[in-house]
């Protein structure tokens, strides 16, 4: 209960920040969105890469699994 308190007051507090007026840091804020724009954009390419590589070996094991069935299957023939 006292994490949902303090979560909320936190969350107040950031928005109240970025609100002109206030302490009018919303620039800064700005900065440090665009600046991490590319930073995000290369570990979310990092981790398409990784799956992408990922499913590509599953399908060759898949695949290396049904030939095997199908092998048993014709010498259980």
């Amino acid at each position: 209960m006292v994490a949902l308190a303090v979560g909320i007051v936190l969350v107040v507090v950031a928005i109240l920040m970025c609100l002109p007026g206030v302490f009018g840091w919303w620039n800064d804020v700005a900065a440090f969105l665009r600046g991490s724009i590319p930073v995000i954009a290369v570990l979310i390419g990092a981790v398409a890469i990784l799956i992408g590589v990922a499913d590509i070996k599953d399908k060759k094991e898949a695949e290396k699994e049904e030939k095997a069935e199908e092998k048993a299957e014709t010498k259980a023939e």
